[in-house]
């Protein structure tokens, strides 16, 4: 990993912490980390993207995810599938801290939209191949970087810190999309969930399987490692327990307070699929 002062260090931080630095699975990207390694004695695959200050892409180089980050994914989860067939599925345990897709000229040309398509392919063909698919958040959860790195888990974990977010877009270009302020921007979200960006605003959505207050994000003690590889277990066993699907993000207490309006349209879509 090359990085510069500054770049957020936490999806590297807990991607060390949890796999002890053992296992590592050379990926030939900086950017992309890779390892098999111990969780509740049984074997899970973990997948982080990091900043790369020297990396090939300029646009690429602050943890964004970019084309050869997205193939990665792609790459590395799928041949976790095809290692599984005849056994057991391990967990494929993602850590997210990714600020963004990489935007820019070359990688709209190169296809950025089919790079990270084919990530959110492959974790969702994982999670439907009875893959346990785990989400931790530990940073920045933004933008196309979520969804194709993360928002296909099967379960959400997140840290309750101040620099965890997830958002559609970050806060300046939200502001100018919308015409308003960045500060007008927040005040917005103190009144309409999805416009927040905090990640206590995200979990009043119903889209979080839990949060856990309380960790050092940033230099996590022994004790807030147990906490998490204890929430990563327990997301694991619920997972197994229940279907593959996504259907638990409208099913929790928060989503039917917070999400009544879409769970109703999900219910008359679904009705008048089913009558025709």
């Amino acid at each position: 990993m090359t990085t510069e002062p500054g770049l957020s260090q936490r999806g590297h931080i807990w991607f060390e912490t949890l796999t002890g630095g053992a296992g590592v699975i050379a990926t030939g990207l900086p950017s992309v980390c890779v390892a098999d390694a111990a969780l509740g004695g049984a074997p899970a695959r973990f997948v982080a993207v990091v900043p790369d200050a020297h990396n090939r892409f300029p646009r690429a180089r602050t943890g964004e995810v970019g084309l050869d980050e997205a193939w990665a994914l792609a790459l590395h989860v799928r041949r976790t599938i095809a290692a599984d067939l005849d056994g057991a599925r391990r967990p494929i345990i993602a850590i997210v801290d990714v600020s963004s897709q990489a935007y820019g000229r070359r990688e709209e040309l190169l296809g950025i939209h089919l790079a990270c398509a084919a990530a959110a392919d492959a974790y969702a063909s994982a999670r439907l191949a009875g893959h346990p698919v785990i989400a931790l958040l530990v940073g920045k959860a933004m933008s196309g970087a979520f969804l194709a790195h993360g928002y296909q888990a099967n379960r959400i974990i997140a840290l309750d810190s101040p620099e965890v977010m997830v958002h559609a877009m970050g806060k300046q270009a939200a502001a100018r999309v919308t015409r308003r302020s960045v500060a007008e921007l927040e005040k917005l979200g103190e009144t309409i969930v999805p416009m927040a960006y905090d990640i206590r605003s995200y979990a009043r959505l119903g889209l979080l399987y839990a949060l856990i207050s309380g960790v050092n994000a940033d230099a996590p003690g022994r004790t807030d490692v147990e906490r998490v590889r204890a929430e990563l277990l327990r997301a694991i066993a619920d997972t197994r327990a229940g279907a593959p699907d996504l259907a638990s993000r409208v099913a929790s207490p928060q989503a039917r307070e917070t999400r009544a309006a879409s769970i109703e349209v999900r219910r008359r879509l679904a009705e008048q699929w089913d009558a025709a």
